[in-house]
């Protein structure tokens, strides 16, 4: 059975974030609040946890992980950044958003587009997901959390308690984060595409013009 850990969305409980940490260290599988819907994470190291998720979700082979990070100078860490992308990048860091970049070697093999060597990396808007990360030391891998059958996002994990309780190991419970998901940016080639419009697409669009 999960463990239900309700955390306060604007003060974090550092008792429960360190009971969360501890979770992921162990090798969990998490279902957390975001700025944009709930999702799924482990960390990095653990390819186990990363397969129970595929699993959860019924991913095919080829899907990839978005690496969840502190702050850009994280992201600087696994991505390719120029001056053009780190001013866009600081403008819309933390927020809901979702960068395709070029990856570093530091980037875990995994999570890379095997053909364009590539990984998808966010900083999200969320007091929760930065203390868990700032007590974590390092950035998590993540998915949106959809339960199939269904094809959207949980809002709540009230709403689907009973099955998170069986599929995974913790459940931190924030509040309400409703069920759009990220606006997705492939900045991988010189300009930068929108291939998913989600939250925050029309503030990105007025941002780089």
């Amino acid at each position: 059975m999960a463990e239900f850990l309700s955390i306060h969305p604007d003060n974090p409980q550092p008792r429960l974030i360190r009971r969360a940490v501890e979770h992921l260290r162990a090798g969990a599988v998490m279902a957390y609040p975001t700025d944009s819907c709930y999702a799924l994470g482990s960390i990095l190291d653990h390819k186990a946890a990363a397969e129970r998720i595929s699993r959860i979700r019924q991913f095919d082979k080829n899907h990839l992980f978005t690496l969840v990070c502190r702050d850009l100078s994280e992201i600087a860490r696994y991505a390719r950044v120029d001056n053009r992308q780190y001013r866009a990048l600081k403008a819309s860091t933390p927020g809901p958003y979702t960068f395709i970049l070029r990856a570093t070697k530091q980037a875990p093999r995994r999570l890379l587009h095997e053909k364009r060597k590539t990984i998808g990396l966010r900083v999200p808007d969320s007091n929760i997901v930065a203390a868990m990360l700032d007590e974590l030391g390092d950035a998590i891998s993540s998915c949106t959390l959809i339960l199939p059958p269904d094809d959207t996002p949980v809002a709540h994990p009230d709403d689907a308690r009973e099955q998170l309780d069986r599929a995974v190991d913790v459940v931190i419970e924030g509040g309400d984060c409703g069920v759009e998901p990220t606006t997705v940016i492939d900045w991988s080639e010189e300009l930068p595409v929108i291939t998913r419009a989600g939250r925050g697409a029309a503030a990105w669009e007025e941002r780089i013009v």
